[in-house]
């Protein structure tokens, strides 16, 4: 099979990949996706994007109300025989991809009702395990022509881990603080691809019938991968798989049978920019950030020793000690411990937060303690 390749833009995301694993990274591979994910090293992807042929068994032209035609899916890779013939299709494809996937990737995989509870059974059958079925809420559908059905106004996706045991990536954290510290729910309101996004021939002619909005992808992509990581789509059409993972600093690996789609996949993916590195810095959850004590403030002398701290109200305050600890002044005597201790004492509480609780003043007005240990944490960082 003819291997096309995708060269990596400057400053493309390096990746310490098992012998043989950097051949395919970046590329189109051109032929049967079956096939070509047999070529690829066994444990090889982090996250799998899959766009399958809906099988949506359109059996006559889709006319318009005023009688012309209407741009619908009727390509010869849509076509099977029988159910059973895109069963035993399915099967195939999502075997050759689980063998690819490591341990803990994920697998996504979108379609309509056409085929989705066909596949979702088959994914349980062979062994993955399903995380979430997510709805992509079309803001702009196409609609329902003859007005014998609801408007089809959405897509499912499944995303599923290898197995049971996989501890598969979920970027919690930096999804929730992207959406105002809410939990993002499984219903995505997502507009189809359309304007300048959309490829279109020199006729102006789309390229490809179901190019799918670089928004849906780019969720997915945020969501369970890693900088770094490889993403694989085995049904690759215009690239936009590949086109988003360069621009978000992920390695990608392309599968598409039409040489005229993966040519098209190619040019478009030549001209994406990866974003800068600085913004692709892994969010980090304040659990998952170093430890950083409070006497390392005072080591650094962003806190000095002798120094008062006081609540964000300036009705408490205690005296910070050179090895790190305060003293609150009381009717009973001072009492010294931590930053935690001292703020729950002076609450009357059983727990405290020192670092929410207490501040330091100066001539601009109060800081958290908190924002100084950020401080600290960037410096570990940037020694790392």
């Amino acid at each position: 099979m003819k291997v096309m390749r995708i060269g990596a833009s400057p400053g493309a995301p390096r990746l310490a990949s098992k012998a043989g694993q950097t051949e395919f990274l970046d590329r189109v591979l051109v032929g049967d996706c079956v096939a070509e994910l047999s070529r690829l090293p066994a444990g090889s992807v982090d996250m799998v994007f899959a766009d399958p042929p809906y099988n949506l068994q359109l059996q006559n032209d889709l006319k318009r109300p005023d009688d012309s035609k209407v741009d619908a899916v009727d390509d010869d890779w849509d076509k099977f025989s029988s159910f059973s013939a895109y069963d035993d299709f399915t099967r195939a494809w999502l075997l050759a991809a689980r063998r690819a996937m490591k341990p803990n990737a994920t697998l996504w995989v979108i379609g309509s009702y056409h085929n989705i509870f066909r596949v979702g059974t088959i994914l349980q059958d062979l062994g993955f395990w399903i995380l979430n079925d997510v709805i992509w809420r079309k803001t702009n559908p196409m609609p329902n022509f003859r007005g014998r059905r609801f408007t089809n106004a959405h897509e499912t996706l499944i995303w599923a881990a290898r197995e049971q045991s996989s501890k598969y990536t979920f970027n919690y954290e930096a999804l929730k603080a992207g959406n105002e510290d809410v939990q993002v729910r499984s219903d995505w309101t997502i507009p189809l691809c359309t304007g300048d996004e959309r490829l279109k021939d020199t006729s102006g002619k789309k390229v490809h019938p179901t190019q799918k909005p670089e928004a849906l992808l780019a969720r997915a992509i945020l969501s369970a991968s890693r900088t770094g990581d490889v993403v694989l789509d085995p049904f690759f059409g215009s690239g936009t798989t590949g086109a988003v993972a360069k621009r978000l600093g992920r390695h990608f690996i392309g599968i598409e049978r039409d040489k005229n789609y993966a040519a098209a996949a190619m040019k478009r993916i030549d001209a994406v920019e990866p974003l800068d590195e600085a913004t692709l810095v892994p969010f980090m959850s304040a659990r998952e950030a170093p430890r950083v004590a409070f006497s390392s403030l005072v080591e650094r002398g962003l806190v000095k020793a002798g120094a008062t701290v006081t609540d964000a109200k300036k009705k408490v305050r205690a005296v910070v000690r050179p090895d790190g600890s305060l003293t609150l002044k009381s009717a009973k005597g001072p009492i010294v411990g931590s930053i935690h201790k001292v703020g729950a004492m002076a609450q009357g509480l059983e727990a405290c937060n020192g670092w929410d609780f207490w501040h330091v003043e100066d001539k601009k007005g109060l800081t958290p303690i908190d924002a100084l240990r950020a401080v600290v944490r960037a410096e570990m960082a940037g020694a790392a």
